[in-house]
């Protein structure tokens, strides 16, 4: 099981995106459509899916929160037309950032926001790679600057970490200032992310629409993820935290859809007054007739 999972939150198109994505890249599927009911927004419907072998999950439950930019995914390619024909169909409806075309970095590069509001940075990928959807973190408005001593946080958290600033900005690209991060990449867990600062007026930052699942063994894991990540006592509600950044994951244990599953009328309240999640208190509500 992937450790780290994305997780997408929309108003009520989830199923309709991960139809649209696994549909469109290649070595994908969905997994399963699950309903939890009577939540505060509703019957919220949850789809777990994998695009090009990297899984992901999507809520619909609700206006509450939209996606944007500040954390989008790298979609690696080896080849100059596996992009353009994978950037026609994306783009189609959604709003282009960065045009397609040749850049330093690559022969064939582009970043797109997709109909459902998702960011993908398309690019045509020569070095040594496994990992082919990349998430992508940036570091605007008043964490700007700091993508560097979050890379350091987050590897302090997680196993298997490494992480390389690959560029930095310098004299002359103002507004981002000269040492700041223009591109870095870092794992967890053995799963590769990017980061990036940008000093530029964006009108977005980090927020729930898009979080990162922990999948943990067991309680012990959960509290200790817990304890490390959770920056926002507010913030705190069933299994979710934000970080110092303004990143927001989900502390979870690896069989949540198990434990919920069992018993769905007491399992699902029990879950929903939580903060942390307790799994002593989900078996319990699961065996209760």
């Amino acid at each position: 099981m992937q450790k780290i999972i994305p997780h997408l939150w929309f108003d009520k198109e989830a199923k309709a995106a991960a139809e649209f994505y696994t549909a469109l890249f290649d070595d994908s599927r969905i997994h399963f459509i699950n309903t939890i009911k009577d939540t505060p927004s509703g019957d919220a419907e949850i789809v777990g899916f994998r695009i090009m072998g990297y899984e992901l999950m999507a809520i619909s439950a609700g206006p509450y929160f939209k996606i944007n930019p500040s954390i989008s995914f790298h979609a690696r390619y080896r080849t100059v037309a596996e992009v353009d024909q994978l950037w026609e169909k994306l783009s189609e409806g959604g709003f282009v950032m960065m045009e397609l075309g040749e850049y330093p970095f690559s022969k064939k590069y582009g970043w797109v926001q997709d109909k459902f509001g998702v960011s993908w940075q398309v690019i045509h990928t020569e070095g040594a790679f496994e990992q082919r959807i990349m998430p992508a973190l940036m570091f605007v408005g008043a964490v700007c600057g700091q993508s560097e001593a979050a890379i350091g946080f987050y590897a302090s958290v997680f196993r298997d970490t490494k992480a390389e600033v690959l560029a930095r900005y310098l004299e002359g690209e103002a507004p981002d200032k000269p040492g700041t991060v223009k591109y870095a990449q870092f794992s967890l867990e053995g799963q590769e992310f990017a980061a990036m600062d940008s000093a530029h007026a964006h009108n977005f930052s980090f927020n729930e629409a898009v979080s990162f699942i922990v999948n943990c063994q067991d309680q012990p894991e959960i509290d200790y993820f817990w304890d490390k990540l959770s920056a926002v006592p507010e913030a705190e509600q069933c299994g979710w935290v934000k970080d110092k950044y303004g990143v927001s994951w989900q502390i979870t244990p690896a069989n949540m859809g198990e434990l919920m599953a069992r018993n769905p009328q007491k399992t699902t309240p029990v879950m929903l007054g939580m903060k942390k999640i307790i799994i002593a208190d989900l078996e319990q509500a699961g065996a209760e007739k």
